[in-house]
Order: C-alpha cells, then structure tokens, then sequence
C-alpha cells in the first residue's frame, strides 16, 4: 500500500507513523505537507498527533482550514481510507469527517498514563489483526479526550458497528 501521512505545523507523531508503516510494517509511505491539495495515487491517509497549529481556539480547529483537508475531504469521500490518531481524530472531528466533538476530560486536566481499550468491532482495515472483544493496552496523553455526541448519532455509531473501540 502507498500510505499518506500528513504533517501539520506543531504535529509530532508523524515521523513515528512513517517508521512503524514504512521499517515495521513494510509499507510505502509519502509525508504530505498540509499545504497539498492532491492525494493522488495514495491508498490510505493518516493524520498523526501532536498539536497542530499549537492547538489554539480548540484541538484541530485550525487545522481543519489547512488545504490538504479539502483532498482528506474527497479521498474519504470516495471510500478512501483515512485514520485519524490522537489530534488527527480531533482534527477529523472539526472537519465534519466525523460526527461528534472532543470535550475537556472529566477531571479538567492533562492526562498521561496507560488505559485498557477493548476491540468492539474488530472486522475493520484497521483493526483486522485483533479479535472482538481483544483487550489492548495503549498510552494516552491529552487535555480534550472526552469524546461527545448526541444520543442519535451515538445509536447509528452502535448500529452500524463504528464503535471500534471502547
């Protein structure tokens, strides 16, 4: 697979993306600038962590203004794959790629630690090494990682399986 990974002014995790796909996993990858406004010939995109345009105003709410999103917005649109990681996701979320919004934690303040994730749907291109119901254990580290939406689109989240993890 040719696998986009998109870089952002104050992203971090990009080149960490770049060598698990390209040293670990033996993809080809191409970094994208977010001054493109082509995804030509990629078969899947990523947006990495870190704190794009330093996350002010909101987690990834000016990033979704960036020229590339325009391009992340056709290749989704065309059933392209595109996994959002961390404030890629955040930055997912304010582009109106996915439904829902990141709220400030529970407890108001920075998290760091490890927490246990179970695959709910594990029949994914992303998740299809896991078995339902697999738990993993994974680092987070954030302010804003309360993910909210309304009851409805939370129902239509769970009856078309896009709960992936819980």
């Amino acid at each position: 697979m040719n696998i986009g990974v998109v870089t952002f002014p104050g992203s971090n995790c990009d080149h960490d993306c770049q060598h698990v796909l390209a040293d670990v996993l033996g993809q080809t990858v191409q970094m994208v600038w977010h001054k493109e406004t082509s995804l030509k010939g990629l078969d899947a995109v990523i947006l990495p962590g870190g704190f794009s345009y330093g996350d002010y105003l909101r987690t990834g709410a000016i990033a979704r203004f960036s020229p590339v999103m325009g391009a992340v917005k056709e290749f989704a649109s065309t059933g392209g794959m595109v996994l959002g990681i961390c404030n890629g996701f955040q930055i997912l979320l304010e582009a109106g790629l996915l439904p829902g919004a990141m709220l400030r934690n529970r407890s108001l303040s920075f998290i760091c630690k490890d927490v246990y994730v179970r695959a709910e749907n594990a029949a994914t291109s992303f998740t299809g090494r896991c078995e339902s119901g697999q738990v993993l254990k994974i680092p987070i580290a954030h302010a804003d990682g309360n993910y909210y939406t309304d009851d409805v689109t939370l129902s239509q989240l769970k009856a078309t399986a896009q709960i992936v993890f819980r």
